[in-house]
């Protein structure tokens, strides 16, 4: 390999890597067969954007970095509504109101800025998860944009040049959204890669995310955003290859969790109320519980009365609807409320973690698509789309390929032990820099990547319930493989 000129992360939102097929995305394929394909990669818990996204920037899980969730309470800034990491004017203040940041852990952009070399980012989610990538970029004097708007990145200037060098940006409304895919890779070859000329380049797609949530994961629409993500992703690589230094350049592509179908809905609050428990969705107001949903969610009981949260847990654990329970762990395995698992064991042990963290059931099972995964859920999505947050494997699956020449092995498809975590410590060593000491993750391609050990399946349970939890080490970092209620 020539001396690396540059890293391009691609991330493509809530993509399966079983739906990676020569008839959807033979880009992607076509990167497969000149890298390696870690092909049981895992995203983090819980697994939803944000907190993956912040795993993705820190090579570390929600007790490190502290987003614990896409919305979660946050004392400092209400103790009366959750935090909701969705809008940068949002995470400003919360910052503000707490006067420190909310990613507590140091990010592989900290680290490429500490060393003079440059990040730049072009993103069509959220500008939460814009931010939790790299949220010093004005410090550092990098580069970041955001579909969303001039105000929803922390360098503004950065709109103003995408618009100066290829027009306005229009979020797309449409779904699934062809428009911002097409938009972001116009102004990531034609302006960041050649003009800007970043040491790391990151593109984030925003579908197959929204296509799979709205329209089921098997739909037309699915289908449509595949292939387009895809081709986009094609022109990217059409783009290196037309580079006379293109041995010099690492693609790495990513996925930040997976997808699993949505077969019934649950109303949670409504039911934890009929029990004497009365909860509210996302604010405390006059009830006891604020929780959020979806196929899993947080559970904060008022004033963090220890005998409130052990009756409530009770109650969970003996209805049928409930999958998994956790609570703050009392050794490696167990939570401190008898029957559930602990926060350590999934990696969502920090200072922000809520009283409880439930898990709707899900399971295996194909849908009407044929596609393996199911699960209860709450609310977010209409019945019969794709969700994720949980443990099954299926949501916890991500897509990770790394095409670093000279590094690599083409062609290479291997089980082993990979994840999300992995991208920060593995592009600053391609670059030849140390991790930062929170980073759990491992450069893939180094000799630091450790030995793996055996699966660990974990049970645990009270009276009818029980639960399980399969989890792989490598060295002193824990993956989850899937979880789930045992019948």
């Amino acid at each position: 390999m020539a001396a690396l000129k540059r890293v391009i992360v691609v991330v493509f939102d809530g993509l399966r890597p079983d739906l990676v097929t020569p008839e959807l995305m033979p880009n992607l394929l076509r990167l497969a067969a000149r890298g390696t394909w870690f092909r049981e990669a895992r995203s983090v818990f819980p697994s939803l954007t944000r907190v993956a996204a912040a795993s993705i920037g820190t090579g570390a899980a929600a007790a490190h970095h502290g987003i614990i969730g896409n919305t979660f309470l946050l004392p400092a800034y209400s103790d009366r509504a959750t935090f909701d990491s969705r809008h940068l004017k949002d995470i400003l203040a919360a910052e503000g109101a707490a006067g420190g940041p909310m990613v507590t852990a140091e990010t592989f952009a900290d680290r490429l800025a500490a060393a003079g070399r440059r990040v730049a980012i072009v993103h069509t989610g959220s500008a939460g998860a814009t931010y939790f990538l790299n949220p010093r970029a004005a410090r550092h004097g990098h580069w970041t944009f955001s579909i969303h708007g001039r105000d929803a990145t922390s360098t503004p200037q950065a709109f103003d040049e995408a618009k100066a060098a290829i027009g306005p940006a229009t979020p797309d409304r449409d779904i699934p959204r062809l428009g911002d895919a097409r938009y972001a890779t116009d102004l990531l070859i034609e302006h960041v890669l050649p003009r800007v000329a970043p040491d790391v380049a990151l593109i984030w797609y925003s579908e197959p995310d929204f296509a799979f949530h709205y329209t089921e994961l098997g739909s037309p629409a699915a289908r449509t955003a595949l292939q387009h993500v895809d081709a986009q992703f094609g022109r990217i690589l059409d783009w290196v290859a037309a580079q006379p230094d293109a041995d010099a350049t690492a693609i790495i592509a990513v996925s930040d969790h997976g997808h699993v179908t949505t077969t019934a809905q649950v109303p949670v609050n409504d039911l934890l109320t009929a029990a004497g428990f009365p909860a509210r969705e996302g604010e405390l107001g006059d009830a006891v519980l604020a929780t959020t949903g979806g196929n899993s969610g947080e559970i904060r009981v008022r004033n963090g009365d220890r005998r409130a949260v052990a009756r409530v847990a009770d109650w969970l654990l003996r209805q049928d609807f409930i999958g998994m329970l956790f609570s703050p762990s009392r050794n490696e395995v167990e939570g401190e409320i008898p029957g559930t698992f602990g926060f350590d064991l999934v990696g969502l042990g920090h200072g922000r973690a809520p009283d409880l963290f439930f898990i709707l059931r899900s399971d295996d099972g194909l849908d009407h698509h044929g596609l393996p995964g199911r699960c209860l859920f709450s609310q977010s999505v209409p019945l019969g789309g794709g969700l994720h947050g949980g443990l099954n494997r299926h949501e916890l699956n991500s897509l990770l390929m790394i095409d670093a020449p000279g590094l690599s092995r083409a062609g290479a498809v291997t089980a082993a032990t990979a994840g999300i975590v992995d991208v920060a410590p593995t592009v600053l060593g391609l670059f030849g820099l140390a991790p930062a000491p929170t980073m759990t993750g491992a450069n893939l391609l180094g000799a630091e990547s450790g030995s793996e050990q055996a699966a660990e399946r974990h049970e645990i349970g009270v009276g009818a319930f029980r639960q399980t939890l399969t989890v792989r080490r490598r060295g002193e970092h824990l993956f989850v493989t899937h979880g789930g209620r045992s019948e």
